[in-house]
């Protein structure tokens, strides 16, 4: 959506309805970090989690989305890392993994040795077939970041924990 404006930019009928889609389009973690200010409840005397955040394609690559959910995640005050090689695909790719799934599965092991690789104590993302498909590769909890956000000001642990 957020491409909408660039791809109907030639089209005399839809063009400004489509810009104006474009420029309004966002993601949760995006208009959490511009227009939110967090209340982070107190975890002290909880442990600090190693979280390994796995920046899905559709967010880093097709929104240009990085910076905005490890950055509230940081203010979790728990250890953020970047996954070595985050930058390629687990392979769900949308239907890429039923599609092309003898080449999904050679990326979502590549993914999975790289996560495990930092011995997280779970692993936060924001794309539902991420985790999805992550999940089927790994024993390491994943959750999707505003899951995450949610239990650090005043929601509930997240069941995959306790």
């Amino acid at each position: 959506m957020k491409d909408y404006g660039f791809i109907f930019r030639e089209d005399k009928e839809l063009s400004k309805k489509a810009k104006v889609i474009s420029e309004l389009t966002k993601d949760i973690t995006e208009y959490i970090f511009e227009s939110l200010k967090l209340d982070i409840k107190d975890k002290d005397k909880e442990k600090k989690y190693k979280v390994a955040y796995h920046s899905a394609c559709s967010m880093q690559h097709g929104q240009k989305i990085h910076s905005q959910p490890v950055s509230l995640l940081e203010k979790t005050n728990n250890e953020i890392m970047e996954i070595p090689e985050g930058h390629i695909c687990c392979g769900s790719a949308g239907t890429y993994n039923i599609l092309q799934s003898k080449i999904a599965k050679q990326l979502l092991k590549k993914k999975v040795n790289n996560i495990e690789s930092l011995n997280p104590d779970f692993i936060s993302t924001g794309n539902i077939g991420c985790i999805t498909q992550i999940a089927h590769g790994t024993k390491v909890p994943i959750l999707h970041t505003i899951e995450v956000l949610d239990w650090y000001t005043g929601g509930p642990k997240p069941e995959i924990l306790k």
